[in-house]
């Protein structure tokens, strides 16, 4: 008997429904949160501590590397806060019919880029 099943699960061959991709974005916002509060706290301290560090925390912000990066932090906390809200209604048991839970999916993606993209062009 020949086996021709794949040996390993190749992710970038399946096409995840948008829900999915919505479940994923949501665990990965967490993560890189987690991983931002550190440094968020640090940014804090210092310019709380004396008006040069406040300075220096204004001249390093300026950079477009670090304004990039604190924009993909924006996304992530708006996209986590969005999509944490969807799962508690499903959680109540609400919108967890297939066509709503599309819905939902496609409102939370919208509304964490148009937040984003908002607040991004008004701070940047």
């Amino acid at each position: 008997m020949s086996k021709t099943r794949p040996k390993h699960l190749a992710l970038w061959n399946i096409s995840f429904p948008l829900p999915a991709i919505v479940s994923g974005l949501h665990r990965i916002s967490g993560a890189l949160l987690s991983l931002a509060i550190p440094f968020v706290l640090y940014a804090l301290a210092g310019t709380l501590s004396s008006a040069e560090r406040f300075e220096a925390f204004r001249a390093c912000i300026a950079h477009p590397v670090i304004k990039l990066a604190l924009l993909v932090v924006l996304w992530a906390f708006l996209h986590h806060a969005c999509a944490g809200i969807r799962f508690l209604l499903m959680d109540i048991h609400k919108g967890v019919d297939l066509p709503t839970a599309r819905l939902t999916a496609r409102i939370v993606l919208a509304v964490s880029l148009v937040l984003t993209a908002v607040i991004g062009v008004v701070a940047w």
